[in-house]
């Protein structure tokens, strides 16, 4: 907490990998994992944060990887979306058995399951004081969703954007494969552009920093690390202006 007792932040963005939710089995959903997630969530709630959560579908279906093998870029990211829809549905229903109010907003017109994204519905469930889950990327093919949740945390007026990994801030390097790679405690949104660090995609971190957004990377692996930091505790690497 900050010195008046207050979260660091008042309103987040939570970016979790699709490869996170699949823990040890190597594929989909675990759904130990999107409880201990959804526990995070929960606890950032209860100090008062407003949160937004988007997912990746690297889990489940990933179409970069299809388009790198000649298939249509365009219908490979549209499977892609699907994925992340999916992922969405599987965390709101890990919130609800958490009793954390929530709902999934699709930037893909699917009615019968979820529904569509607008401004206008945002603010209303906000208002409600509900757990946001962004489902469908932007909608359109090209753009990671790394880059969506930039847009989001830009629609949602957000503090920060938390960006979920898989190690505890953003290196040099693959720490996990360089023991040399050296660890930042804090960066410059154009410190991470200019040295070509792979955290997130160029246009998501330059979104980010139009809209002044500070990025929070942090591991996803570590439960109550999401809430700690809020608190000004934690171990994570922030970029800001």
């Amino acid at each position: 907490m900050g010195s008046d007792g207050q979260p660091a932040y008042k309103r987040v963005l939570l970016k979790v990998s699709g490869e996170a939710l699949m823990a040890e089995s190597g594929f989909g959903i675990d759904p130990k994992v999107t409880a201990r997630i959804a526990r995070d969530i929960k606890a950032a709630t209860e100090m008062g944060v407003v949160v937004g959560v988007v997912i990746g579908g690297g889990n489940i279906f990933r179409g970069v990887s299809l388009a790198a093998k000649g298939a249509d870029r365009v219908m490979a990211d549209h499977m892609g979306m699907l994925a992340t829809v999916m992922n969405a549905l599987a965390m709101r229903m890990a919130l609800e058995a958490e009793n954390v109010p929530s709902v999934v907003l699709n930037a893909l017109n699917m009615p019968q399951i979820s529904e569509t994204f607008s401004q206008r519905r945002l603010e209303e469930h906000l208002a409600d004081g509900k757990v946001v889950v962004f489902a469908g990327g932007t909608g359109n093919p090209f753009f990671t969703t790394d880059t969506a949740a930039a847009l989001r945390a830009s629609e949602m007026k957000c503090d920060a954007l938390f960006k979920g990994t898989q190690v505890d801030g953003i290196y040099s390097a693959d720490p996990r494969t360089d023991p040399n790679a050296r660890r930042y405690d804090r960066l410059s949104h154009s410190e991470v552009l200019e040295k070509g660090l792979a955290v997130m995609d160029a246009a998501a971190v330059s979104l980010a920093r139009d809209a002044d957004i500070n990025v929070v990377v942090f591991s996803i692996h570590q439960e109550g690390e999401f809430a700690k930091i809020l608190q000004g505790e934690g171990r994570c690497t922030t970029v800001s202006a």
